[in-house]
């Protein structure tokens, strides 16, 4: 069976996407250099799609020039991309939202791909990974950290994902309508990575080539600040969806040190018999009681954590499907009948 040429790939592709509704949604800071060329680009790439520009209190002209290249700008005065992202997927409604920068970083002409991906695989999030990111627009902090960060990720939460960081995504709109965002920053990706993996919702990546900021356009990224954020979501999240293994730890710590202060008094004790050291005993049997309590803490948790995912999930399940699932049908029959042709 012969693969589909590049032009009649291309053919099925508009074909998927002529009868969906899909908004592009693009938040900003600062990024007046950029933003007009990244607006214009997805209008080229995504004709029928609305374009949005959520502004985050930018001190440029981004909001203008954005504007001016025909995007509906609406601005967010909470500071942080997550503010951003949790305002734009409640005020939008949408069959297929697509997230990217306005830094430029990320190609539009990817966007149809990414939308085929999503349909194809009947997934509710397909994440650009990113080919370049080891470069990282010339920033060799961030590329170290995302590599230890993804290593976390996946050894905390699963091997869903590769890249958590990337910003540019497609969703459908069960995903945007059910994901609950509690994030205020740059560490809203992650946030969105642990809900598709603590709800095991179908999701796929897509290999895309990550481009370099233009002269004068500078990242809004801190390596060690926004580093040590990332760090304490990910044990706020271990603390939500995994409160067993996050306690489990702590309890584990306590009882360690508990054994580190016991173990030379009951040397002592089994030598001669006496408890010489009062103080230092009772220390450690307080950290073992510590170690108890936090550890029925997390069994506790961890029954209440399943309960809070089975109603995430059963939310998530009430709402529809969508219509780049019927799509995805449509498609697959059209398929069979040109490969048969």
């Amino acid at each position: 069976m012969s693969r589909p040429a590049s032009g009649d790939r291309a053919a099925m592709t508009h074909a998927l996407l002529e009868d969906l509704d899909i908004a592009v949604l693009l938040p900003c800071y600062n990024e007046a250099q950029t933003i007009g060329e990244v607006v214009t680009g997805f209008r080229a790439a995504l004709p029928t799609a609305r374009i949005y520009v959520y502004d985050n209190n930018s001190t440029d002209s981004t909001a203008l020039r954005a504007a001016l290249a025909g995007a509906t700008v609406v601005r967010e005065r909470r500071q942080g991309k997550g503010n951003v992202v949790r305002r734009m997927f409640s005020d939008i409604d949408a069959d297929i939202y697509v997230m990217a920068d306005g830094d430029g970083t990320y190609a539009a002409p990817d966007a149809p791909e990414l939308i085929r991906t999503l349909i194809t695989e009947g997934a509710d999030m397909v994440v650009g990974t990113r080919r370049g990111v080891r470069a990282d627009a010339g920033r060799q902090g961030h590329a170290f950290g995302n590599r230890i960060f993804n290593t976390l990720y996946r050894s905390l939460f699963g091997n869903d994902f590769s890249d958590i960081f990337s910003g540019y995504r497609a969703f459908s709109r069960r995903f945007a309508k059910s994901f609950p965002a509690v994030s205020g920053g740059f560490e809203i990706e992650t946030e969105m990575s642990v809900h598709a993996s603590r709800l095991r919702l179908p999701v796929a990546e897509l290999e895309l080539d990550y481009g370099r900021r233009p002269e004068g356009s500078h990242s809004k990224l801190s390596t060690f600040r926004d580093g040590a954020r990332i760090l304490w979501m990910f044990a706020m999240l271990m603390k939500e969806t995994r409160p067993f293994t996050f306690f489990g730890a702590i309890s584990g710590g306590f009882m360690g040190l508990s054994l580190v202060f016991m173990a030379p008094v009951l040397m002592a004790y089994f030598r001669t018999g006496l408890v010489d050291r009062m103080p230092t005993w009772v220390f450690s049997l307080v950290l073992m009681m510590i170690s108890f309590l936090v550890f029925s803490v997390g069994l506790i948790l961890d029954s209440l954590a399943r309960a809070r995912a089975e109603q995430l999930r059963i939310h998530y399940m009430n709402l529809p499907a969508g219509r780049h699932v019927r799509s995805a049908r449509n498609a697959g029959d059209k398929a069979v009948r040109h490969l048969a042709a």
